[in-house]
């Protein structure tokens, strides 16, 4: 996270606004977690620029990446419990059990609309990629393959019949970034939003709905075994 001394300029009234909020509702004796998703709903930046890069709350236009807000939100209020800020903000564990419903009417539904999109489309997306490495993996050991070996190209054939790199090379270029071989954590999280969009346009509406519950089973999974949520509200686990 950044230092405290980093933190970013506020780009907008409203964010400004929305940190007062944070900050005036947790003093009145609000829970910190309700306040802070109503501050994300008064919350208007897409994207602000800070001494240790650029923070981007919103992945391709569309996709609301809330903990990075949620993280940019906690470094302007002290006194948080520990516990509950790093549960969060490192595991998407909520402190608190909300329904989506309650989430929606403290975040906007706009922005419950765009977690959504962030939800299904990075954090089941990558999902997705890892239970096929999976079961890729578990097909070699049956076999009697023996060793680590690297199964993402793998992976990503049997997902969208093309090759990691062909993909993020058409990603590139599609968005005008340069074709380098370092990727940045943002870029990778706009090429699995990407890939989930092209996904969704090529293939079968029958292998869409068998992919998705092949990803959403394979995160219960993990979270099952770390005891963590990884969503906005412990309901939707």
């Amino acid at each position: 996270m950044t230092a405290a001394n980093d933190k970013p300029v506020f780009s907008q009234n409203s964010d400004a606004e929305a940190i007062r909020h944070l900050r005036e509702a947790i003093a009145a004796g609000r829970h910190w977690y309700l306040a802070l998703l109503e501050a994300m709903g008064r919350w208007a930046s897409t994207e602000e620029a800070s001494q240790d890069g650029t923070y981007r709350y919103l992945i391709g236009g569309e996709a609301f990446d809330w903990l990075r807000l949620a993280e940019r939100l906690c470094q302007t209020v002290d006194g948080l419990p520990e516990d509950e800020r790093d549960a969060l903000l490192f595991h998407g564990c909520p402190p608190l059990k909300l329904s989506a419903g309650e989430v929606k009417g403290l975040i906007g539904q706009s922005k419950y609309g765009q977690y959504l999109n962030y939800f299904y489309g990075i954090t089941v997306e990558e999902a997705l990629l890892l239970a096929v490495q999976e079961e890729i993996e578990k097909e070699k050991r049956v076999l009697g393959y023996r060793g680590q070996r690297d199964t993402t190209d793998e992976a990503y054939q049997r997902v969208y019949n093309v090759a990691r790199a062909d993909m993020l090379q058409q990603f590139r270029r599609e968005k005008g970034y340069a074709n380098t071989e370092a990727t940045t954590l943002t870029e990778m999280k706009e090429f699995t939003y990407w890939l989930f969009k092209n996904r969704l346009k090529h293939a079968e509406k029958a292998r869409i709905a068998s992919d998705t519950k092949k990803a959403l089973d394979f995160l219960k999974r993990q979270w099952q075994q770390k005891g963590i949520f990884g969503v906005l509200t412990r309901e939707e686990s």
